[in-house]
């Protein structure tokens, strides 16, 4: 929040994620409910759920997702989807929510750091969903997500770093925004695309995020 009051070019999103949300209390679902409603706060997130360390019991992750869709809701934003292990019920979870009314065409969300499978990744964004890679695209064996690259219409994804994760020389490493970049020529090539058209769709779908 403090970044994006000093720097108009950074957005903000606020929401407890899937790990944390068992040790969350009323105080901070106030608090979370205050800052949504910041106009430097553009998304909620990063929310959803994680089947696969389960810091926090399953049924309280669902009944946290539920709890901050509805906020999303309350306060017109979209949403940032946290979803590891979880692809069935992040899929019926997001397609029973009706979304923010923000108006014709708007985008209710993203899949943050997609790894679930093309047919996945294209019923969602028929559902008015981004769906965004990261650097795991790049790797031979995550089939699922190079699959739903490929397959996803123009205009339908974003790229990503998941800084401070992710990092292209392993775990400890710093993790650039130049990593984005290395997203992007993945999905060029396979896309049979440029970078330069990778990023100009990129640019023109998280303006539709913003309702820009």
């Amino acid at each position: 929040m403090e970044l994006a009051q000093r720097h108009p070019s950074i957005h903000a999103a606020v929401g407890i994620h899937p790990h944390f949300v068992a040790a969350a209390g009323e105080e901070e679902w106030d608090a979370l409910a205050r800052l949504a409603r910041e106009p430097e706060v553009v998304a909620i997130g990063e929310i959803g759920l994680d089947y696969h360390r389960n810091l926090s019991p399953p049924d309280v992750q669902r009944d946290a997702f539920a709890r901050q869709l509805a906020l999303a809701t309350a306060c017109r934003r979209p949403v940032i989807v946290h979803d590891r292990d979880a692809h069935d019920d992040v899929r019926a979870t997001l397609l029973g929510w009706t979304g923010p009314d923000r108006g014709e065409g708007a985008i209710h969300g993203v899949l943050h750091a997609f790894s679930g499978d093309a047919a996945m990744a294209t019923e969602m964004a028929g559902a008015g969903f981004l769906v965004s890679f990261a650097l795991p695209i790049t790797f031979g064996s995550a089939k699922g997500p190079r699959a739903a690259a490929a397959a996803l219409p123009s205009g339908s994804y974003l790229t990503e770093t998941d800084s401070p994760w992710l990092a292209p020389q392993g775990r400890d490493a710093r993790n650039e925004p130049s990593t984005a970049l290395r997203v992007a020529a993945e999905l060029a090539r396979l896309r049979g695309s440029d970078p330069q058209t990778i990023a100009a769709e990129v640019a023109a779908a998280f303006d539709r995020l913003l309702g820009e």
